[in-house]
């Protein structure tokens, strides 16, 4: 996977509105220090949350 495209995304996120909570919830933690799940080593980091959630190593949880 060459660039990260929103459908990419959006195959394993329901919605837009679920993708950009949790490419943000996402992109937070790695700017706090976690360890990034994709082999990929860019630099910005919304880009490896939104690869992430892309390959489907981040995924989303709903609240009971």
């Amino acid at each position: 996977m060459a660039r990260v495209t929103v459908e990419d995304c959006l195959e394993k996120v329901p919605d837009r509105f679920s993708l950009a909570v949790a490419a943000s919830k996402r992109t937070k933690q790695l700017m706090k220090g976690s360890i990034a799940l994709s082999r990929r080593k860019d630099n910005r980091y919304v880009v490896t949350a939104l690869r992430e959630l892309a390959e489907g190593k981040v995924t989303l949880h709903e609240r009971s």
